[in-house]
């Protein structure tokens, strides 16, 4: 079918999955859940025509990694289609309501969007999580992967509509869209009155051709140049801990961290701990005069190193005089993405909360702490950088959008 004729069918199947009960909709989403295991090797095998194509293309180690999927990893899959089926439900959720001065009963409910489009890179997880996230809040999910991971997301997805219609749901509550051109991506951003939501999760590329490009309605999802800031005021433990787990905990994610500031008042004490465990775990340390004084193997960084989110054994590291310096360096290359602070001073981090403009502030934390699953929120569709609607990691109620219903008694104007 064309991208338009796969949205209509997901029209169509909207329109039954929203009259869907929540126990219905969990059986499908347990359901996918333990397809998904007992289908691991099927899916692994198809993981691995990907991954040997995106090695003879030339694919960077951090987007083999996001790539590469495991018997693990699938099973972090199913988890995680098994926690949203153990939340609740949010449609019909009652998001405000009161009884007006003439007798009318106001209420604001939850109802789903009804057709979502998703266009990502890389990491075939997302197909399920995507996929788990839609059916919970009562879309259907048009999915977009990249070409990269077409072998693997027609795998998941094969398996993920035969359980939905094994479980008495409309099977086009998921479809994968073609990957193999890019026709695909422009007619799904084109596909306004069928599509009712379009969400671009991947590199600034995307996310910016698609927000320009887009006639469908667009929530966007941001690149992550987070940044840690080691105050004057940090317990040096904390600063170790909190800044080492933010980069090398996983390179590859949006919620890694890519920059490090650190107070010259505390530099001293700091620096050369980092910079001896950057060194052990082979991250490239890319710094200011200030930072190469402490080790020969410091890169010189340039402009460019500053707004760059490497996704790679890599890090930003600049010497700062001050916690307004900072919040300057900050605003001036961040992403709004997560932002984090190591303090025991209130006062610096009751500044640094109100003076950074991000979707997540950390405050003696990992950035890498920036997830739905992390915040309790079940799988994630993605981690909104804008202000309009969602910001930071999408759950079930951001999937949402809502409806006055007013009861009267034959009540007139």
């Amino acid at each position: 079918m064309s991208v338009l004729e796969q949205a209509a069918a997901a029209r169509v199947a909207a329109i039954d999955l929203a009259g869907a009960t929540r126990a219905e909709k969990d059986a499908a989403l347990l359901l996918m859940a333990d397809r998904l295991v007992e289908r691991a090797d099927d899916i692994v095998a198809a993981n691995a025509v990907d991954i040997a194509n995106g090695r003879e293309n030339g694919l960077s180690d951090a987007m083999i990694d996001r790539l590469t999927l495991t018997e693990e990893r699938i099973a972090a899959m199913a988890d995680g289609l098994r926690q949203l089926a153990a939340l609740p439900d949010p449609i019909g959720d009652v998001v405000r309501g009161s009884t007006l001065a003439n007798g009318l009963e106001l209420r604001q409910i939850r109802v789903p969007f009804g057709v979502v489009g998703m266009i990502y890179e890389g990491r075939p997880n997302v197909t399920a999580d995507a996929a788990g996230i839609c059916l919970k809040s009562g879309n259907a999910a048009l999915l977009r992967g990249s070409g990269s991971a077409f072998s693997s997301n027609a795998a998941i997805v094969a398996v993920l509509r035969k359980a939905v219609a094994d479980a008495g749901l409309p099977a086009n509550t998921v479809q994968l869209l073609d990957a193999t051109t890019r026709d695909s991506v422009k007619e799904l951003m084109r596909a306004r009155g069928l599509v009712d939501v379009l969400i671009p999760r991947g590199g600034a590329a995307l996310i910016k051709t698609v927000v320009e490009q887009s006639t469908v309605p667009v929530i966007e999802t941001g690149v992550g140049n987070c940044h840690v800031y080691i105050d004057a005021a940090a317990d040096v433990e904390k600063a170790l801990a909190v800044t080492v787990n933010s980069k090398t905990q996983r390179y590859s994610t949006c919620n890694t961290a890519e920059s490090l500031l650190v107070h010259a008042e505390i530099a001293d004490a700091v620096l050369p701990l980092l910079l001896e465990e950057f060194a052990i775990k082979g991250v490239t340390v890319h710094g200011d005069a200030r930072v190469a004084g402490y080790s020969d193997d410091v890169v010189a960084a340039t402009d460019e190193d500053w707004g760059t989110e490497y996704l790679s054994a890599d890090i930003a590291v600049a010497v700062v005089d001050s916690l307004d310096d900072a919040l300057e360096h900050i605003r001036r290359y961040g992403t709004g993405h997560t932002e984090a602070i190591v303090s025991e001073s209130v006062t610096a981090t009751r500044r640094f909360v109100a003076g950074v403009d991000a979707a997540a502030v950390m405050v003696n934390a990992s950035t890498r702490f920036t997830d739905g699953g992390e915040f309790g929120f079940g799988a994630e569709i993605g981690i909104s950088t804008q202000k309009l609607h969602a910001r930071g990691p999408m759950g079930l109620p951001e999937l949402t959008s809502t409806k006055y219903v007013v009861t009267g008694n034959g009540h007139t104007r």
